[in-house]
């Protein structure tokens, strides 16, 4: 079976920082691209970063120069850090593993940003 569980969610005030996790079982995880998502209150859905297989990374202009993802395929695990969060970050954020065949998606950790 197929799971991405991600943690490290939670309430943190504005210019703070988190450090989300996504730890993925039932994958070749290496074969995998591994991004973050997340979605706030009444809107859409919406990308955040990706770090690829070969490493390669590319982010959201909203998030840029704040966010960094890594993946250390060692333990299976991407990561989404933090830093300077602002309001407008609080979201529910999910984790996405892809390759050419397939797509699986995490349960959504809550991330609060107060002001």
């Amino acid at each position: 079976q197929v799971q991405l569980v991600e943690s490290g969610g939670g309430l943190v005030q504005a210019g703070g920082s988190l450090r989300l996790s996504c730890a993925a079982s039932g994958i070749s995880f290496s074969d995998n691209a591994m991004a973050w998502y997340r979605q706030a209150p009444g809107k859409q859905r919406e990308f955040v970063a990706i770090v690829r297989t070969s490493g390669n990374t590319n982010y959201a202009d909203s998030v840029k120069g704040r966010f960094a993802i890594s993946r250390d395929n060692a333990k299976n695990t991407v990561y989404l850090e933090m830093n300077n969060l602002k309001p407008e970050d609080t979201a529910v954020y999910y984790c996405n593993a892809f390759s050419p065949y397939r797509e699986y998606w995490g349960q959504g950790t809550q991330v609060t940003v107060s002001s």
